[in-house]
Protein backbone atom coordinates (compact mmCIF):
# COMPACT_ATOMS: atom_id res chain seq x y z
CA UNK A 1 0.00 0.00 0.00
CA UNK A 2 2.56 2.33 1.09
CA UNK A 3 5.01 1.22 -2.01
CA UNK A 4 1.81 2.35 -4.46
CA UNK A 5 0.79 5.64 -2.64
CA UNK A 6 5.02 7.24 -3.32
CA UNK A 7 5.05 5.26 -6.83
CA UNK A 8 3.08 8.41 -7.67
CA UNK A 9 4.64 11.04 -6.52
CA UNK A 10 7.95 12.10 -8.04
CA UNK A 11 11.52 12.03 -6.98
CA UNK A 12 12.00 15.47 -5.89
CA UNK A 13 8.91 15.29 -3.50
CA UNK A 14 10.34 11.87 -1.53
CA UNK A 15 13.57 13.24 -1.37
CA UNK A 16 12.45 16.52 0.57
CA UNK A 17 9.95 14.28 2.86
CA UNK A 18 13.28 11.97 3.18
CA UNK A 19 15.69 15.31 4.13
CA UNK A 20 13.53 16.04 7.15
CA UNK A 21 14.84 12.42 8.64
CA UNK A 22 18.14 13.00 8.08
CA UNK A 23 18.99 13.80 11.32
CA UNK A 24 18.99 9.84 12.63
CA UNK A 25 20.81 7.41 10.55
CA UNK A 26 18.30 5.27 11.55
CA UNK A 27 15.45 6.59 9.70
CA UNK A 28 16.83 5.77 5.96
CA UNK A 29 17.89 2.53 7.46
CA UNK A 30 14.34 1.94 8.08
CA UNK A 31 13.24 3.46 4.92
CA UNK A 32 15.63 1.46 2.26
CA UNK A 33 13.91 -1.51 3.36
CA UNK A 34 9.85 -0.60 2.40
CA UNK A 35 9.85 -1.05 -1.33
CA UNK A 36 12.84 -0.29 -4.41
CA UNK A 37 12.22 3.00 -4.87
CA UNK A 38 13.32 4.25 -1.86
CA UNK A 39 16.07 1.53 -1.70
CA UNK A 40 17.17 3.39 -5.44
CA UNK A 41 16.92 6.84 -4.01
CA UNK A 42 18.63 5.96 -0.61
CA UNK A 43 21.81 4.37 -2.14
CA UNK A 44 22.45 6.80 -5.40
CA UNK A 45 21.09 10.19 -3.93
CA UNK A 46 20.51 10.62 -0.11
CA UNK A 47 24.05 8.53 0.79
CA UNK A 48 25.44 10.90 -1.77
CA UNK A 49 24.39 13.89 -1.05
CA UNK A 50 24.52 13.04 2.94
CA UNK A 51 28.63 12.77 2.82
CA UNK A 52 29.15 15.28 0.42
CA UNK A 53 27.18 17.61 3.48
CA UNK A 54 28.75 16.50 6.70
CA UNK A 55 32.31 15.54 5.48
CA UNK A 56 33.19 17.84 1.92
CA UNK A 57 36.40 17.83 2.20
CA UNK A 58 37.00 13.79 3.09
CA UNK A 59 35.16 13.56 0.15
CA UNK A 60 37.03 15.86 -2.19
CA UNK A 61 40.12 14.23 -1.37
CA UNK A 62 39.22 10.60 -1.59
CA UNK A 63 37.30 11.16 -5.07
CA UNK A 64 39.99 11.80 -8.26
CA UNK A 65 37.22 13.11 -10.01
CA UNK A 66 33.65 14.05 -9.89
CA UNK A 67 32.55 10.97 -11.73
CA UNK A 68 34.24 8.57 -9.46
CA UNK A 69 32.81 6.21 -7.08
CA UNK A 70 34.34 4.69 -3.62
CA UNK A 71 35.54 1.12 -3.34
CA UNK A 72 32.20 -0.35 -1.60
CA UNK A 73 30.53 2.66 -3.03
CA UNK A 74 28.43 5.67 -1.00
CA UNK A 75 26.94 3.20 1.63
CA UNK A 76 30.60 2.01 2.73
CA UNK A 77 31.59 5.65 3.11
CA UNK A 78 28.05 7.01 4.73
CA UNK A 79 28.62 3.64 7.48
CA UNK A 80 31.97 4.72 7.86
CA UNK A 81 30.99 7.88 8.77
CA UNK A 82 27.69 6.86 11.27
CA UNK A 83 28.33 3.48 12.04
CA UNK A 84 31.24 2.02 14.59
CA UNK A 85 32.06 -1.61 13.70
CA UNK A 86 31.55 -3.18 16.99
CA UNK A 87 33.56 -5.45 18.97
CA UNK A 88 33.79 -8.46 16.26
CA UNK A 89 34.42 -6.33 13.27
CA UNK A 90 37.17 -4.48 15.14
CA UNK A 91 38.85 -7.78 15.88
CA UNK A 92 38.71 -7.73 20.15
CA UNK A 93 36.55 -10.81 19.87
CA UNK A 94 39.39 -12.79 18.20
CA UNK A 95 41.56 -15.49 20.21
CA UNK A 96 44.68 -14.58 19.55
CA UNK A 97 47.77 -15.29 21.18
CA UNK A 98 50.39 -12.96 21.50
CA UNK A 99 54.08 -13.98 22.54
CA UNK A 100 52.41 -17.39 23.28
CA UNK A 101 50.09 -15.75 25.88
CA UNK A 102 46.76 -16.36 25.48
CA UNK A 103 44.47 -13.50 25.98
CA UNK A 104 41.90 -13.63 28.60
CA UNK A 105 38.61 -11.33 28.96
CA UNK A 106 36.98 -12.71 31.89
CA UNK A 107 36.49 -15.06 34.94
CA UNK A 108 37.72 -19.10 33.88
CA UNK A 109 34.45 -20.37 33.11
CA UNK A 110 34.73 -21.76 29.54
CA UNK A 111 31.38 -22.25 27.50
CA UNK A 112 30.77 -23.36 24.25
CA UNK A 113 28.81 -22.37 21.46
CA UNK A 114 27.58 -24.30 18.15
CA UNK A 115 27.88 -22.95 14.88
CA UNK A 116 25.86 -20.36 13.43
CA UNK A 117 25.40 -19.60 9.65
CA UNK A 118 26.97 -15.93 9.04
CA UNK A 119 25.08 -15.43 5.92
CA UNK A 120 21.91 -15.71 7.89
CA UNK A 121 21.88 -12.68 9.96
CA UNK A 122 19.03 -12.81 12.87
CA UNK A 123 16.03 -10.62 12.13
CA UNK A 124 12.56 -9.87 12.70
CA UNK A 125 10.14 -11.55 9.68
CA UNK A 126 8.80 -8.17 8.62
CA UNK A 127 12.16 -6.68 8.34
CA UNK A 128 13.14 -9.66 6.35
CA UNK A 129 9.54 -9.81 4.55
CA UNK A 130 10.23 -5.99 3.33
CA UNK A 131 13.36 -6.36 2.22
CA UNK A 132 12.95 -9.60 0.09
CA UNK A 133 11.11 -7.84 -2.94
CA UNK A 134 13.98 -5.45 -3.29
CA UNK A 135 16.56 -5.62 -6.16
CA UNK A 136 20.21 -5.46 -4.91
CA UNK A 137 19.64 -5.40 -1.57
CA UNK A 138 22.82 -5.92 -0.03
CA UNK A 139 23.54 -2.04 0.92
CA UNK A 140 20.43 -1.24 2.48
CA UNK A 141 20.30 -4.70 3.84
CA UNK A 142 23.30 -3.77 5.68
CA UNK A 143 22.75 -0.30 7.02
CA UNK A 144 19.63 -2.02 7.75
CA UNK A 145 21.05 -4.82 10.14
CA UNK A 146 23.15 -3.00 11.41
CA UNK A 147 21.35 0.25 12.98
CA UNK A 148 18.26 -2.51 13.82
CA UNK A 149 19.49 -2.89 17.29
CA UNK A 150 19.53 0.99 17.77
CA UNK A 151 16.23 1.09 16.18
CA UNK A 152 14.63 -1.79 18.52
CA UNK A 153 16.37 -0.31 21.44
CA UNK A 154 16.13 3.42 20.73
CA UNK A 155 19.30 3.71 22.46
CA UNK A 156 20.86 7.26 22.36
CA UNK A 157 23.26 8.52 19.94
CA UNK A 158 25.19 10.14 23.15
CA UNK A 159 27.83 7.54 25.13
CA UNK A 160 25.80 7.33 28.35
CA UNK A 161 23.04 6.04 26.03
CA UNK A 162 24.86 3.69 24.55
CA UNK A 163 26.54 2.42 28.21
CA UNK A 164 22.89 2.32 29.70
CA UNK A 165 21.14 -0.08 26.61
CA UNK A 166 24.66 -2.11 26.90
CA UNK A 167 23.21 -2.78 30.84
CA UNK A 168 19.90 -2.77 30.14
CA UNK A 169 20.35 -5.55 27.46
CA UNK A 170 23.52 -7.60 28.32
CA UNK A 171 23.57 -11.41 28.22
CA UNK A 172 25.79 -13.21 30.78
CA UNK A 173 27.01 -16.22 28.82
CA UNK A 174 28.26 -18.64 31.53
CA UNK A 175 28.26 -23.22 31.62
CA UNK A 176 25.01 -24.36 30.38
CA UNK A 177 23.13 -21.24 29.93
CA UNK A 178 21.17 -22.75 26.68
CA UNK A 179 19.02 -19.23 26.46
CA UNK A 180 22.99 -16.69 26.33
CA UNK A 181 24.43 -18.89 24.05
CA UNK A 182 21.41 -19.05 21.50
CA UNK A 183 21.17 -15.16 22.11
CA UNK A 184 24.51 -14.93 20.53
CA UNK A 185 24.32 -17.85 17.92
CA UNK A 186 21.10 -16.03 16.47
CA UNK A 187 23.81 -12.81 15.89
CA UNK A 188 25.53 -14.87 13.25
CA UNK A 189 28.80 -15.48 14.36
CA UNK A 190 31.04 -18.16 15.31
CA UNK A 191 32.77 -17.84 18.47
CA UNK A 192 35.92 -20.50 19.71
CA UNK A 193 35.79 -21.14 23.29
CA UNK A 194 36.50 -18.17 25.19
CA UNK A 195 36.09 -16.78 28.82
CA UNK A 196 32.95 -16.33 30.66
CA UNK A 197 31.90 -12.73 30.32
CA UNK A 198 28.82 -10.00 30.33
CA UNK A 199 28.15 -9.53 26.08
CA UNK A 200 25.95 -6.23 25.19
CA UNK A 201 23.92 -7.24 21.93
CA UNK A 202 25.03 -3.92 20.39
CA UNK A 203 28.46 -4.00 21.14
CA UNK A 204 29.75 -6.93 18.97
CA UNK A 205 28.05 -6.23 15.58
CA UNK A 206 28.41 -2.71 13.85
CA UNK A 207 26.08 -0.16 15.12
CA UNK A 208 25.35 3.78 14.88
CA UNK A 209 28.64 5.36 16.57
CA UNK A 210 28.69 7.47 19.85
CA UNK A 211 30.56 10.15 19.93
CA UNK A 212 30.98 13.03 16.66
CA UNK A 213 30.71 11.45 13.17
CA UNK A 214 33.46 12.63 11.02
CA UNK A 215 36.75 11.60 9.75
CA UNK A 216 40.73 13.19 10.40
CA UNK A 217 43.57 12.64 8.65
CA UNK A 218 45.45 14.12 11.49
CA UNK A 219 44.23 10.99 13.35
CA UNK A 220 45.02 8.34 11.00
CA UNK A 221 48.42 9.84 10.68
CA UNK A 222 49.02 8.99 14.33
CA UNK A 223 48.29 5.07 14.52
CA UNK A 224 50.73 4.70 11.26
CA UNK A 225 53.92 4.17 11.65
CA UNK A 226 56.57 6.42 10.68
CA UNK A 227 57.78 4.99 7.42
CA UNK A 228 53.90 5.05 6.36
CA UNK A 229 53.24 8.07 7.20
CA UNK A 230 53.04 9.45 3.84
CA UNK A 231 49.74 7.12 3.13
CA UNK A 232 46.66 8.89 3.59
CA UNK A 233 44.37 7.72 6.58
CA UNK A 234 41.40 9.13 7.84
CA UNK A 235 39.77 7.71 10.70
CA UNK A 236 37.33 8.99 13.15
CA UNK A 237 38.09 11.71 15.84
CA UNK A 238 39.63 10.11 19.34
CA UNK A 239 38.26 8.29 21.19
CA UNK A 240 36.17 6.94 18.57
CA UNK A 241 32.84 4.88 19.95
CA UNK A 242 34.02 3.87 24.03
CA UNK A 243 32.44 0.50 24.97
CA UNK A 244 33.29 -0.52 28.69
CA UNK A 245 34.33 -4.18 29.31
CA UNK A 246 34.59 -6.64 32.20
CA UNK A 247 38.46 -6.39 31.80
CA UNK A 248 39.30 -2.83 29.78
CA UNK A 249 37.73 0.05 27.83
CA UNK A 250 37.81 -0.57 24.37
CA UNK A 251 37.90 2.91 22.10
CA UNK A 252 36.44 1.58 18.61
CA UNK A 253 37.65 3.47 15.47
CA UNK A 254 36.71 3.50 11.95
CA UNK A 255 38.31 4.92 8.48
CA UNK A 256 39.80 4.43 5.57
CA UNK A 257 42.84 4.59 3.28
CA UNK A 258 43.30 7.11 -0.16
CA UNK A 259 44.12 5.62 -2.96
CA UNK A 260 44.74 1.90 -1.02
CA UNK A 261 45.99 0.09 -3.66
CA UNK A 262 48.42 2.74 -4.80
CA UNK A 263 49.78 2.90 -0.90
CA UNK A 264 53.01 2.04 0.96
CA UNK A 265 50.83 0.18 3.40
CA UNK A 266 49.22 -2.29 0.18
CA UNK A 267 52.68 -3.03 -1.32
CA UNK A 268 53.78 -4.13 2.25
CA UNK A 269 50.96 -6.95 2.37
CA UNK A 270 51.39 -7.64 -0.96
CA UNK A 271 55.61 -8.04 -1.13
CA UNK A 272 55.55 -9.32 2.35
CA UNK A 273 52.52 -12.49 1.49
CA UNK A 274 50.66 -11.66 4.63
CA UNK A 275 48.25 -13.52 5.19
CA UNK A 276 44.55 -12.61 5.50
CA UNK A 277 42.73 -13.11 8.91
CA UNK A 278 39.08 -14.69 8.81
CA UNK A 279 37.17 -11.38 9.74
CA UNK A 280 34.75 -9.36 7.49
CA UNK A 281 34.80 -5.88 6.58
CA UNK A 282 32.19 -3.94 8.64
CA UNK A 283 31.69 -1.46 5.99
CA UNK A 284 31.59 -3.88 2.90
CA UNK A 285 31.12 -7.42 1.24
CA UNK A 286 35.09 -7.73 1.71
CA UNK A 287 35.05 -11.05 3.51
CA UNK A 288 38.93 -11.43 4.74
CA UNK A 289 41.00 -8.71 6.15
CA UNK A 290 45.11 -7.91 6.42
CA UNK A 291 45.92 -7.57 10.43
CA UNK A 292 47.85 -4.10 10.23
CA UNK A 293 49.78 -4.95 13.71
CA UNK A 294 51.17 -8.06 12.75
CA UNK A 295 52.10 -6.39 9.61
CA UNK A 296 53.83 -3.94 11.48
CA UNK A 297 52.52 -0.90 9.87
CA UNK A 298 50.95 0.27 13.13
CA UNK A 299 52.91 2.87 15.28
CA UNK A 300 55.88 1.71 17.35
CA UNK A 301 55.87 1.95 20.69
CA UNK A 302 52.34 1.21 21.58
CA UNK A 303 53.20 -2.44 23.17
CA UNK A 304 50.88 -5.04 24.70
CA UNK A 305 49.31 -5.16 28.27
CA UNK A 306 50.42 -8.32 30.40
CA UNK A 307 48.41 -10.48 29.28
CA UNK A 308 49.61 -10.13 25.82
CA UNK A 309 46.69 -8.04 24.21
CA UNK A 310 47.91 -5.78 22.08
CA UNK A 311 47.26 -1.44 23.04
CA UNK A 312 46.11 -1.07 19.62
CA UNK A 313 44.81 -3.57 16.82
CA UNK A 314 43.32 -2.42 13.45
CA UNK A 315 42.34 -4.30 10.03
CA UNK A 316 41.94 -3.36 6.83
CA UNK A 317 40.03 -4.90 3.66
CA UNK A 318 40.93 -4.76 -0.02
CA UNK A 319 38.91 -1.65 -0.38
CA UNK A 320 40.80 0.41 1.93
CA UNK A 321 38.28 0.25 4.70
CA UNK A 322 40.01 -0.02 8.29
CA UNK A 323 38.14 -1.03 11.97
CA UNK A 324 40.26 -1.37 15.13
CA UNK A 325 40.55 -0.31 18.58
CA UNK A 326 42.72 1.06 21.13
CA UNK A 327 43.00 0.23 24.54
CA UNK A 328 44.04 1.97 27.73
CA UNK A 329 47.96 2.56 27.71
CA UNK A 330 49.44 -0.87 30.26
CA UNK A 331 50.93 0.77 33.13
CA UNK A 332 54.67 0.51 32.43
CA UNK A 333 54.77 2.10 29.54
Amino acid sequence: MTAAIFSKLSDDVVLNIFSKLEDDPRNWARLACVCSKFTSLIRHVCWKSKCNETIPSVVTDLLPSPDSSFPGGWSALYKLAVCCPGLQHAGVLLELSDFGLERELGPDDYFRISKATPSEPHLPLQASDSCSNLENCDSSWSLFDDLYYDTVYNVSESQDGAATSCEANEDVIGDNDDESVDAVGKAGYDFPVSKRRKVCFRSFRSHLASGVWSLNREEGNKLLARRFRGDCLYICDWPGCVHTEEKRNYMLFRGIFKNFKKSRVWRTMLDGNRSKTDLNCAFCECKETWDLNSAFCLKRGCGYHDDGEPVVRAYVCENGHVSGAWTDWPLYT
